[in-house]
């Protein structure tokens, strides 16, 4: 798997599986940038990387405020002219037994704003730099733990749990992967999602109190098959269980769902009109 002078940014990259898919990505020649929240981290993984030879960056944003992914768009835009592949991979877990619910930076359900919004600001404000690198890639780190989002109750005001604010996220992110993908036709770029692997040994699994089933290296292993297979060349709109393509929640093939949570998404995140003609072709 040779990837020299790709440039590819991997969110949520300084621990876990996301760590993993990054230091490969780099021993692989790519151009990594590195992102998280914790400088500490973040120099570790930069340096993990350099250490076998790899050319890495960390850019630092807290995506739990929109101002911040907008300030991470910008500095991928400061150090690259084109990028090669995007994968949304940062995000918060259900928060283990009796969560209590949070909100973001801009008042929004946390996990809502995390997992999901926070992907779908950044990528419409990369798609440029995306089309730019074409043929390009975007991957959005999903999870087989989904429920229909409620548009009467997206940020759950009401019978809130963790589990299920993390499982409408993951399903958000799946009729996204859906319906930019059918906007995207044409462009060279190709956006899918998959569950990685089952309760990965990672921070988010621990903090939620479940046993581990998989270990990262597995989940690391499906998101580069997404990422970088030739196999999965113009293939598009497609979601996965581990390697294998699957069949997500019901909702993710409505198209009245997905244009729904395609302007709501736009309104939460303040796009112009002008600006998501643009982004959403």
């Amino acid at each position: 798997m040779e990837h020299k002078d790709k440039t590819i940014l991997v969110t949520g990259s300084t621990d876990g599986v996301g760590r993993v898919v990054a230091e490969r990505l780099g021993a692989a020649g790519a151009r990594v940038l590195v992102h998280g929240r914790d400088a500490g981290r973040g120099k570790a993984t930069v340096a993990a990387i350099e250490a076998k030879g790899g050319e890495a960056e960390f850019l630092a944003a807290d995506l739990a405020s929109l101002a911040e992914v907008r300030r991470l768009a910008e500095a991928v835009r400061a150090r690259t002219d084109r990028l090669d592949i995007l994968i949304n991979n940062a995000g918060v877990g259900t928060g283990g037994q009796g969560a209590k619910r949070q909100v973001s930076a801009d008042g929004y359900e946390l996990r809502f704003a995390v997992n999901y919004l926070a992907g779908f600001l950044l990528t419409c404000e990369l798609l440029p730099l995306l089309k730019a690198g074409a043929p390009a890639r975007i991957v959005n780190v999903a999870s087989a733990g989904q429920q229909a989002i409620d548009f009467d109750d997206v940020m759950l005001t009401h019978g809130y749990s963790g589990v299920r604010a993390y499982c409408q996220s993951k399903l958000a992110q799946i009729l996204f992967t859906v319906d930019l993908a059918q906007q995207l036709e044409g462009t060279g770029i190709t956006v899918n999602a998959l569950h990685p692997a089952s309760y990965m040994d990672t921070t988010m699994v621990r903090q939620a109190g479940v046993r581990p089933l998989s270990s990262v290296e597995t989940g690391a292993d499906a998101i580069l098959n997404l990422a970088t297979s030739p196999a999965l060349e113009r293939r598009s709109g497609r979601y996965f269980d581990g390697q294998r393509e699957s069949r997500a929640d019901a909702q993710a093939y409505d198209k009245k769902a997905r244009r729904r949570l395609r302007a709501l998404s736009l309104e939460l995140t303040g796009q112009s009109s002008a600006t998501s003609k643009e982004q959403h072709p």
